[in-house]
């Protein structure tokens, strides 16, 4: 056999592959359309027996509701108003937005019931509302049910080392479901930032939803740290130092991001904090529904009553900090800067400084927190300076804000800050973080006039509380007043307004 001849065979076989790859392509083709049909049916067939499935739930939630119904004086069905607040025995804003919602509501629709799904499974009703009362001075005018929730561990982040936000937000299904069957509403609104929960009392529960959010589960800001790689306490190093795992987390986000868009867009009503929270939620939920900017209740005017001209320890300034103890407020970086400024202190130099970190611990994993901050306090050589007052009485809380001379504040992008509002109007100058609600929305021009400062990082957070520190009486009082001027439109009065206002759509 010549060289022409292998070649022709050659050529001969190839062709005969070729053709056999194709018939193969052929058959798999026809196999697959064949199943198309049956596919579809299948398919379709799944869907109607879920939507039915779905829909006999519905019924069967509304014949529990229906049963459990109160009938009031005038015989007519009692109105059900549910609030989702798995953390309402809590001392942070959130909860006072609760309490001064509950309040407002029950003020307008005095005849309505009103249910708090929470798991502070450990106190009694009573300790919770007293608790309301003693941190924040609101007293209902009317009792409050509370449906008490077994699974609210589903929502710990500790439960959660990876996929912490995902994991969290499925959490809240299993928790919002067991809600769901403990007491059907006519009205939900959640204020605690939980959207998984919403088309769950929408669609089942068959009632009108709204939600309060005080900070988008996840930001288009967030997003930009992981994209840029940057090292954040939702973004470790072991993340940030590795390509890949970084483009991994930031498509997870990406995700995530069209999940909470997705269900966060079931809301009727959707009430935001601050600026910069409408701006991100506009951004993430594609939704029709009503959204309007609501500033959280803070308790001006019981501050207002400090006098300003009261005269300031000449032998000690404090610098006050009023927050939770949670990772996003940042704490070390308020014990860092703290110890920069002590540094450029000179040995005698008077009056003494001490910082007085004041916040709530909602579980263990706070109080292990604030035990990590007392050992950084130790590292830095500043804990003789350095005092922790957690979960104190408003009365307490008042009378360190009115000894005060600095209110501080390092949370980046805070959704808003009511502990800074609440510091402005007890009269200490404020020092909060250059971005989120308190840029936006707080710490701005009053009338042309300066209200406050801030700062972005240790070196400018310790250079700035020097500054302030070496104000004269005269700046610092023209200051602190301009500073309580601009605080009046965040009182629990411009709230009621504002949130009776944007809820009234869910009472139609």
């Amino acid at each position: 056999m010549d060289a022409s001849d292998c070649f022709r065979v050659g050529g001969d076989a190839v062709l005969s592959d070729m053709v056999a790859v194709w018939l193969c392509v052929c058959r798999l083709i026809r196999l697959l359309w064949s199943l198309l049909i049956p596919g579809l049916f299948l398919g379709g067939a799944l869907c109607l027996c879920l939507v039915v499935l779905l829909w006999g739930v519905r019924l069967w939630l509304q014949h529990r509701k229906n049963q459990s119904a109160s009938v009031g004086q005038d015989g007519k069905r009692q109105l059900v108003v549910a609030f989702f607040h798995p953390y309402c025995n809590a001392g942070g804003g959130g909860e006072r937005v609760l309490w001064c919602a509950l309040k407002t509501l029950q003020k307008k629709y005095k005849d309505a019931t009103y249910v708090v799904y929470t798991g502070d499974k450990e106190v009694t009703e009573e300790e919770i509302v007293n608790g309301a009362f003693r941190r924040f001075s609101i007293r209902l005018t009317h009792p409050v049910k509370f449906v008490f929730l077994e699974k609210r561990y589903l929502v710990e982040a500790s439960l959660y080392p990876y996929f912490t936000l995902l994991g969290q937000s499925l959490g809240s299904m299993f928790l919002g479901w067991e809600a769901l069957l403990k007491c059907v509403p006519d009205i939900y609104i959640d204020t605690m930032g939980y959207a998984f929960t919403l088309p769950l009392f929408k669609y089942l529960g068959g009632c009108p939803v709204g939600c309060y959010v005080h900070y988008p589960t996840i930001s288009t800001d967030m997003l930009s740290v992981v994209r840029n790689q940057n090292t954040s306490y939702n973004n470790t190093a072991f993340i940030t130092k590795n390509p890949f795992l970084s483009k991994l987390k930031l498509v997870y986000y990406f995700f995530f991001a069209f999940l909470y868009g997705w269900f966060g867009s079931c809301s009727d009503v959707v009430m935001v904090n601050s600026s910069w929270t409408l701006n991100h939620i506009l951004s993430l939920w594609k939704s029709g529904a009503y959204i309007s900017i609501v500033y959280p209740p803070c308790d001006v005017q019981t501050y207002l009553d400090i006098p300003l001209d009261k005269e300031k320890s000449t032998a000690e300034h404090s610098i006050v900090s009023v927050g939770q103890f949670r990772p996003e407020k940042d704490h070390p970086l308020q014990i860092r800067a703290f110890a920069k400024l002590l540094e450029k202190k000179t040995l005698g130099q008077q009056p003494l400084l001490k910082l007085i970190l004041i916040g709530g611990c909602r579980n263990q994993e706070d109080e292990q927190r604030v035990n990590g901050l007392k050992k950084l306090c130790e590292e830095l050589g500043v804990n003789r300076n350095v005092e922790f007052k957690v979960n104190i009485p408003f009365e307490e809380l008042k009378k360190y804000l009115a000894d005060a001379t600095i209110g501080l504040h390092t949370m980046w992008n805070e959704h808003f800050g009511i502990g800074i509002v609440e510091c402005m109007a007890a009269g200490t100058i404020i020092l909060a973080h250059n971005s989120g609600g308190p840029k936006l929305d707080i710490v701005v021009p009053y009338e042309g006039n300066i209200t406050g400062f801030l700062a972005e990082n240790e070196d400018t957070y310790a250079e700035t509380l020097a500054l302030i520190l070496a104000l004269s009486p005269e700046k610092s009082l023209e200051i602190r007043k301009n500073a309580r001027c601009s605080v009046r439109r965040f009182s629990d009065q411009e709230f009621e307004v504002a949130f009776l206002s944007s809820v009234e759509q869910l009472f139609k």
